[in-house]
């Protein structure tokens, strides 16, 4: 019988009852689970709603659905922590497999490290890979110095990289930033609400954003050992290049500025260098040819957005978190 935990699972979904079903299926397989796991669904129909009220084998955990107010993951974050009841909170994807004991490992790992505000899983397929000579000399120009690996870094104007994942390493790693595919933070250490209405539909950067905040008074580490699969689901936002490529430049300029307080002309430059090389890299494929002219007008969009004003909102600041709601 799992063990169960003083934790809130968070899963915001829209459409996507089949991933769903197979991450509540792998959680139920779990050595230690959630209390309680609160799903915030923005979905068409009653599929996903009929999928949370349904019995699943080995879950012990409570499920607790609601109709999302808001479309938009984190703004369906937000929403689900008010429901939360639990210390501590799990960011999960609704599209994520969690391997053998995954939750067991993060727990451990936060309880014996006092100062660790927050712990992500291994995502076993998308991992950090030694830089080319070209990636290398960007990462330098955009850091001010070499480093050996920059796994788990976030480096000049936001760039955020994936933690390293070898045999030689420790099963707890020390990053920068940290994904919400699976991640354990103390519920105390979250700003209030932990995600800034700066981010709408597909909130890119919310994850980092919420994690450099947090990690200017706590550690942050990656649990090498705590693993998952992601199994990335196609969706509407990924078909619209112009839109996307507007985000993460508008995303990673609030990042930069508002978070990392990066703001010198220096810092503006190394972010037009990281777009320049963006737009540069899509070109190795006849697809990124295909889709140039969508990603400069988005670009366009992007620096018109940030020359208006927005993507300037004020950054999240850390405040007490209101007393738990027991039940």
């Amino acid at each position: 019988m799992a063990t169960l935990l003083p934790i809130s699972a968070i899963v915001p979904t829209r459409d996507r009852p089949q991933p769903l079903s197979r991450m509540l299926h792998s959680l139920a397989a779990q050595s230690a689970q959630p209390a309680e796991l609160v799903v915030v669904d923005a979905s068409t129909d009653a599929q996903t709603q009929q999928l949370c009220q349904s019995s699943i084998p080995g879950l012990a955990t409570q499920i607790c659905y609601e109709r999302a107010i808001a479309v938009g993951a984190a703004r369906q974050r937000n929403q689900a922590i008010m429901a939360a009841t639990q210390p501590y909170i799990l960011f999960c994807d609704d599209d994520i497999w969690f391997e053998p004991d995954c939750i067991r490992l993060l727990w451990d790992a936060l309880q014996h490290d006092p100062a660790l505000g927050g712990i992500n899983a291994m995502i076993t397929n998308q991992r950090y890979l030694p830089p080319g000579r070209i990636s290398r000399l960007l990462f330098r120009v955009l850091h001010g110095q070499s480093e050996a690996s920059y796994a788990g870094r976030c480096i000049g104007p936001g760039l955020n990289l994936l933690p390293e994942d070898r045999p030689d390493l420790p099963e707890v790693v020390p990053v920068d930033w940290l994904n919400l595919g699976c991640t354990l933070y103390r519920r105390d250490v979250l700003p209030h609400p932990p995600f800034s209405i700066h981010f709408t539909g597909y909130s890119l950067f919310e994850d980092l954003t919420l994690s450099l905040t947090v990690g200017k008074r706590w550690q942050l580490a990656n649990g090498r050992t705590a693993r998952i699969f992601h199994d990335s689901q196609p969706g509407e936002h990924k078909n619209h290049v112009g839109a996307v490529a507007k985000m993460e430049l508008v995303n990673r300029h609030y990042v930069m500025t508002q978070v990392l307080q990066r703001r010198h002309w220096q810092d503006y430059g190394k972010l037009a260098l990281l777009q320049l090389f963006g737009i540069a890299a899509s070109l190795v494929s006849a697809a990124g040819w295909r889709s140039l002219p969508a990603l400069l007008w988005g670009k366009l969009q992007g620096m018109g957005a940030i020359a208006c004003g927005h993507g300037t909102a004020m950054p999240l600041q850390h405040v007490s978190h209101p007393p738990l709601k027991l039940g």
